[in-house]
């Protein structure tokens, strides 16, 4: 693929699930074009792969674990992210659980808490400290990874489609609430 012609030369980016998958994709591509990524999963061995593909580009990244369900890690997080680095440019809300695959009549308490806390009340925290950062930086971006089942639920999957549909919900609301920070606030919505 062809790379497009600018540069993020200078920008801090924060990308959560990055230890795989999308989330990898994303770092490595923010780093392709000048970004220094901070890599966030809950596990650092899988972080720190990511990192060695990155600076094997000649890209910089810091592994910084942390459990974006949990709002006291979330804090911790961004205090160390405050004291370290100063700034933040960019936010990729990338991490997310569905850990039920069945009818949501059989689902518990316990799958819906793992669920909502991880795609929804996660993102939610990681844009409300990300942002406070960004204004004393002059602005930024926010991507927050919802799924085409926010828009129309898969079969099975009615608790995950939920979560995703509520990240559509708080990206329009955040991208209105933020705009006057010059802050943009956009959702990516991928499918099979």
């Amino acid at each position: 693929m062809e790379k497009v012609d600018f540069s993020l030369k200078g920008k801090l980016a924060l990308v959560t699930g990055a230890s795989r998958g999308i989330g990898e994709a994303i770092a490595i591509t923010l780093s392709d074009y000048g970004a220094h990524c901070l890599l966030v999963s809950r596990k650092a061995e899988g972080l720190q792969k990511v990192a060695e593909k990155i600076t094997s580009r000649g890209g910089k990244a810091d592994v910084l674990p942390c459990h974006v369900g949990e709002l006291k890690q979330i804090e911790a997080l961004f205090q160390q992210i405050k004291e370290r680095y100063g700034k933040l440019h960019i936010l990729i809300n990338n991490a997310g659980a569905n850990p039920f695959f069945g009818e949501m009549l059989d689902a518990d308490e316990g799958v819906w808490n793992k669920t909502f806390d991880v795609n929804l009340k996660g993102p939610f925290f990681m844009i409300q400290h990300a942002a406070k950062l960004m204004t004393e930086s002059g602005g930024g971006a926010i991507v927050n990874t919802s799924s085409i089942n926010g828009i129309k639920p898969a079969p099975f999957q009615g608790i995950y489609s939920i979560t995703k549909a509520g990240i559509i919900s708080m990206t329009k609301a955040f991208a209105k609430e933020l705009a006057t920070k010059n802050i943009r606030v956009n959702a990516l919505l991928p499918a099979l």
